[in-house]
């Protein structure tokens, strides 16, 4: 018997097909040769059948034309819930209604009742503030990165920043906390050890060229064994003896204590202990865009408003639009899957396997195996969540990658596990169209 795939058209074949000629020179020869080429990968893989490559291609060219972008819509099944590489935190559905009705003309800056400049974002800023009461004063900016840039440039610059040695971090793709911070001007002045700081090491460095205490969570590691860490408590005390802030990075953006990630800092409750400023993202456990938040004292936020920095650092419309409705508004995806109670998942998935069994697909043995997800994002490492997979053949990962709509997959111990608990209850149908076609 022949194999089907030789009949997958060429590349060169398809793109001087009229209607895809036509289309690359609307959208250029290389966005559309991209095309092309994914839809014929995903052909030569098995998710799609080589009669539809020409339809797919066609359907695929007027998508972009329409939307004006590359990215592509991915169903997230590895478990993981804040996937840096899939954008963090996918938004709720009442944010991304926010973020289209502030794709026009907004009052963002504008007073409608006097006709007067009014603050930026203010209805934000008074959202968090709503959300953290023990916050005087809050300033967003265009990630959590930013956010501690700000507040060590507009409370440090010129001076010595004092931060633990075992907090020296890198945030990811090889940012280091050190050149971040004397990027801005600031000298760090670095206490204690890899595994053990007092506030007496703290305390020691604390002089009169001293701009700020720094306290980072160190969100994506744990040192365990021989260790130990001042608290907030003891750095605020030590701050107020000396008046100098605290600033306290806790990474993740939890604002309120959560009993499922006991070791996970929220906002509310490090202002309590004392911190002068809090600074955290707003794409992580929040489940907001991408945003740096900045919560504290109302002289200090100020000082960081008023730095000419926080020009260059401040987020537009649709950042504003989309981060008050994520406040104000129902439960966004990312709590919801983060809580995903384990028996709910697993009915989803014996489900979900069901469909694909009657559907002819191949399942591995066992059909459906217990998981761990994880928070991701860098936030509560060692916190498993517990969940099911439909299990599958490896081969069926590659394959997914390049379905419609593509699904990522985790791979483990030769098997492809598909994990619901980030995937909608709406996109099921799609998701088991999509195993089918790779599966046929």
């Amino acid at each position: 018997m022949s194999d089907p795939r030789r009949a997958i058209p060429r590349t060169d074949a398809l793109l001087r097909e009229p209607a895809v000629a036509a289309a690359a020179e609307r959208l250029g020869r290389e966005r559309a040769k991209d095309v092309v080429t994914r839809t014929l990968a995903q052909a030569r893989h098995g998710a799609l059948a080589p009669h539809r490559v020409r339809e797919t291609v066609l359907a695929r060219l007027l998508d972009l034309e329409s939307s004006g972008t590359t990215l592509v819509p991915v169903l997230n099944a590895t478990g993981v819930v804040v996937h840096t590489n899939l954008g963090r935190a996918p938004l709720a559905h009442a944010a991304r209604e926010a973020v289209y009705a502030a794709t026009g003309y907004v009052d963002v800056e504008l007073d409608l009742a006097t006709g007067a400049r009014a603050g930026r974002g203010r209805g934000t800023l008074a959202a968090l503030r709503e959300r953290v009461p023990e916050a005087e004063d809050a300033l967003v900016v265009n990630n959590g990165a930013a956010a501690l840039l700000l507040a060590t440039t507009a409370l440090g610059a010129g001076r010595e920043v004092v931060v633990s040695r075992g907090e020296m971090v890198e945030i990811g793709d090889g940012f280091r906390l050190p050149a971040l911070v004397e990027s801005a001007g600031a000298r760090l002045r670095e206490v204690g050890t890899t595994n053990r700081t007092t506030v007496a090491d703290y305390a020691e460095a604390v002089g009169e060229g001293t701009g700020a205490l720094l306290k980072v969570h160190p969100s994506n590691f744990r040192v365990a064994g021989f260790t130990s860490a001042p608290t907030v408590d003891e750095l605020a005390d030590l701050g107020r003896a000396h008046g100098t802030p605290l600033v306290v990075d806790i990474g993740s953006g939890l604002l309120a204590h959560d009993p499922l990630l006991p070791d996970e800092p929220d906002a509310a409750s490090t202002l309590r202990a004392g911190a002068g400023v809090v600074t955290a993202s707003g794409d992580k456990l929040l489940g907001g865009p991408q945003s740096g938040l900045v919560l504290g004292h109302a002289p200090l936020v100020e000082r960081m408003r008023r730095h000419p920095m926080a020009r260059a650092l401040r987020v537009d419309k649709l950042t504003l639009a989309a981060l008050e409705a994520t406040l104000r508004g129902p439960v966004p995806p990312v709590p919801l899957a983060v809580h995903a109670r384990a028996d709910e998942l697993e009915a989803r998935t014996r489900s979900l396997a069901a469909r694909l069994s009657d559907r002819g697909v191949g399942l591995a043995d066992p059909a459906v195996v217990p998981v761990e997800g994880r928070v991701g994002g860098g936030g509560a490492p060692e916190v498993p969540l517990p969940g099911w997979a439909v299990s599958l053949p490896e081969r069926y990962a590659a394959a997914l990658r390049l379905g419609s709509p593509a699904v990522l997959a985790r791979l483990d111990r030769g098997r492809c596990l598909v994990d619901l608990r980030c995937v909608p209850r709406e996109q099921e149908d799609a998701l088991v169209e999509v195993v089918v076609a790779v599966g046929a």
